[in-house]
């Protein structure tokens, strides 16, 4: 039986507030933690299959003309070479989030140098490489294509176009004003682990191994790309070895690694490495990004706009989302936003952890470190004056907001009162300035599903084919079933990533713990009822702690109410009104250290905080090093993470780990988090919001600030390596 549940109205019942076992909120390990430190956890390449083969990709040298495999069939000849396989349903790129659908299929036709434009399968690994690289590519009737975003044609989005007031109006009369256009590079999600796939079949049934976020769009994606239904596809993704966006839509390893196992009749393993990851994956938009801010004498906005342009590969829809925050983040009646897109032939664009706020808000809080400037007001009291009252373009309430908090709580666990003046402080060759920002993150609901088993022996499963990526999803379900069914941690099972399972909200956009959890909470509800009518008292009188139930001043075990049953329940959350009916959103700030040398520009972070508000925290942990993780991605925006693209092609010049600088044990510092307590009954029945992304939203920003606090220099080309902070100075 399924319970079935639509987000129209608030939910007030707050029943996680109560619950004996104490689990939610907590800071409890990872269940699976212990495989993943040994080695024991099977990840998407390590699964040993019997009879397997492998297959290595081939890249496109150059981004357009028909592809020629010049030498096929003396590379179908190599020892231990199965075949060399370029067919119509290989993917040009992997799909985008949900896109529930095959993105742009046929290899024949390269649009980006680096496009995965066939598969040599061999006995053995090395002999697939091998031959691999030793097949020759050759492009016909190529044409020289636009790769610059500056010069190439350009989109108008006009969906995501706002013209409210009269901005020039605003700039006109403002006591202070900034216009200032700042510039991002593109990014890579940059996984620890690579993406690989391993395909078998059973006569017409496929299942795949794969590492994957999203499972229940990536089976219909799949499923489309090949031309099989979805009921004869399994996807197998139990670990994956982070994504950050990367493995959100079905990507060109997996269609390749089903199609070659068909034709050789064995199952086939399919990893890219590490410089195809770079070149044939996702990355995050290259941005241009004007902000425009009108003060009065007192510094509240009368006005505001954000103009950008981005990129991405012809027919892609997805377009990086840089204005997002700012439709709601301050106030100001004036209001103008754009965004252009531009088509370029580079690897294709798409989500990388947090989409468009990332850059976005690190954009804006710059700006908004400048206006404070030009005032001479403190950046921290400079927010606080224009916190909208409501949502400043549809006058719709927010359903939770604990940003003021979050600013004064921030500022006074770092000392902010304490901040020197712009180039005030230094210790010997060092320049020494403090920096903040404000965070915030839309918030979303997805549906999802869930099944729990009630166990005859007492013990608890959770059933679901949502995915753990890192985030602690695996923990989170389990508390969050523990609690509502009484049960200690260890008493139950989560099994996760599996599309045999009940289908999840998948893992992306930050609305995985929320939407599944509120499926595993709605199912054992469901299992409550049961137990309190076999019991013949109301659900709400039914009190159930390590593994008992107290009712009616009695006490049994839950195994002795079974008599040997076992009852199983699928939670089904659907979003509804509250998705429209408020503005649902995040929040946070950030404050950082940061010490600049005097004669080379080289910036160090030395230290930095981050005070966070998401609704009910599920797993104090977990959270913690999910901001934890984002402030660390804050740090490789604002000074080293930068994909670098050949001008003359397109191609990724720096497809690699030691040229694409994420950062390392020695940029980041010992990063301090606080989670503010928060409820939100419009989000879901857990009152949770995302997390997993708003620690990331505008981090690079504080660091930034402080360069400037520290050395009077304000980069407004990201990264901020030392050659453009010493050129300042």
């Amino acid at each position: 039986m399924t319970e079935q549940f639509k987000m129209d109205a608030p939910a007030t019942a707050r029943r996680l507030d109560d619950m004996a076992q104490g689990l939610v909120g907590a800071p409890l390990d990872r269940p699976e933690g212990p495989l993943k430190v040994t080695g024991t956890a099977t990840y998407a390449n390590e699964w040993q299959v019997e009879g397997m083969v492998h297959g290595v990709m081939v890249r496109a040298p150059g981004n357009s003309g028909r592809v020629v495999l010049a030498n096929r069939d003396a590379v179908a000849n190599m020892p231990g070479v199965l075949a060399v396989i370029q067919d119509a349903r290989l993917l040009r790129n992997p799909a985008q989030g949900t896109a529930n659908q095959a993105p742009i299929q046929g290899p024949g036709e390269a649009a980006y140098l680096g496009q995965l434009i066939a598969v040599v399968v061999a006995e053995e690994f090395e002999q697939a490489r091998h031959a691999a690289q030793s097949l020759k590519v050759e492009l016909e009737n190529g044409e020289v294509m636009p790769v610059d975003p500056a010069t190439a044609a350009v989109e108008p989005q006009e969906a995501k176009t706002l013209d409210q007031g009269d901005l020039e109006g605003a700039m006109a009369q403002a006591a202070f004003s900034v216009d200032v256009t700042y510039t991002t590079p593109s990014h890579s999600s940059t996984p620890m682990e690579p993406h690989a796939s391993i395909a078998s079949w059973d006569g017409e049934d496929l299942t795949l191994r794969g590492s994957y976020q999203m499972l229940k769009y990536n089976r219909n994606e799949l499923s489309d790309a090949l031309g099989i239904h979805p009921d004869r596809l399994r996807i197998l993704s139990p670990y994956v070895g982070g994504g950050f966006g990367s493995k959100l839509g079905i990507a060109p390893e997996a269609v390749a690694a089903a199609i070659a196992a068909k034709e050789v009749g064995r199952p086939v393993s399919v990893a890219l490495h590490r410089q195809q990851v770079y070149e044939a994956t996702m990355r995050r938009s290259e941005t241009t990004q004007r902000v425009r801010l009108a003060a009065d004498a007192e510094g509240r906005l009368t006005g505001l706009g954000h103009d950008a342009r981005v990129s991405n590969l012809p027919g892609e829809s997805f377009a990086e989302p840089v204005l997002q925050a700012s439709h709601f983040l301050y106030a100001g009646a004036n209001r103008k936003m754009s965004m252009d897109l531009a088509r370029v032939h580079r690897l294709c664009a798409g989500s990388v952890r947090a989409p468009g706020e990332a850059v976005g808000v690190t954009v804006f809080e710059g700006a908004m470190d400048e206006l404070a400037d030009k005032i001479g007001m403190d950046p921290v009291e400079l927010r606080r004056r224009n916190i909208p009252e409501k949502d400043p373009e549809s006058g719709k309430e927010f359903s939770s907001r604990r940003f003021r908090e979050a600013l004064d709580s921030g500022a006074e666990t770092f000392g902010w009162a304490d901040r020197p003046g712009v180039k005030e402080r230094r210790e010997g060759e060092w320049l020494i300035g403090y920096g903040m920002a404000s965070a915030a993150r839309v918030n979303v609901l997805m549906e999802s599903q869930a099944r729990v088993t009630l166990m005859p022996d007492g013990r608890l499963r959770v059933e679901t084919d949502m995915t753990d990526i890192g985030t602690g999803t695996y923990a989170i379900l389990g508390q969050i079933a523990g609690d509502m069914m009484g049960l200690p941690r260890d008493a139950v099972d989560v099994v996760l990533g599996d599309t045999s399972l009940p289908p999840a909200s998948g893992s992306g956009g930050s609305w995985g713990a929320s939407s599944s959890g509120t499926s595993v909470y709605l199912a054992c509800e469901a299992i409550r009822r049961q137990l309190a009518a076999r019991l013949e008292v109301e659900e709400g009188d039914l009190m159930l702690k390590d593994g008992m139930a107290t009712f009616d001043n009695q006490t049994r075990s839950l195994s002795d109410i079974l008599n040997g049953d076992e009852i199983a329940k699928v939670g089904h959350v659907q979003p509804g009104d509250t998705s429209e009916a408020v503005r649902q959103a995040t929040f946070g700030a950030y404050f950082a250290e940061v010490a600049v040398h005097a004669a080379s520009g080289e910036t160090r972070v030395r230290r930095m905080h981050g005070t966070f508000a998401a609704g009910r925290i599920l797993n104090a942990k977990t959270a913690r090093s999910q901001c934890l993780g984002g402030m660390t991605f804050g740090i490789g925006i604002a000074l080293t993470e930068e994909l670098a693209f050949d001008p003359r092609d397109g191609h990724v010049a720096n497809h690699n780990l030691a040229e694409y600088h994420i950062p390392v044990n020695a940029d980041v510092p010992q990063l301090t988090v606080d989670l503010l307590e928060e409820r939100d009954d419009w989000a879901n029945p857990l009152q949770a919001k995302g997390i997993g992304e708003l620690g990331i939203c505008g981090a690079a920003a504080a660091i930034t600030n402080a360069i400037y606090n520290a050395t009077g220099v304000r980069v407004r080309d990201y990264p901020a390596t030392l050659d453009k902070v010493i050129a300042g100075m």
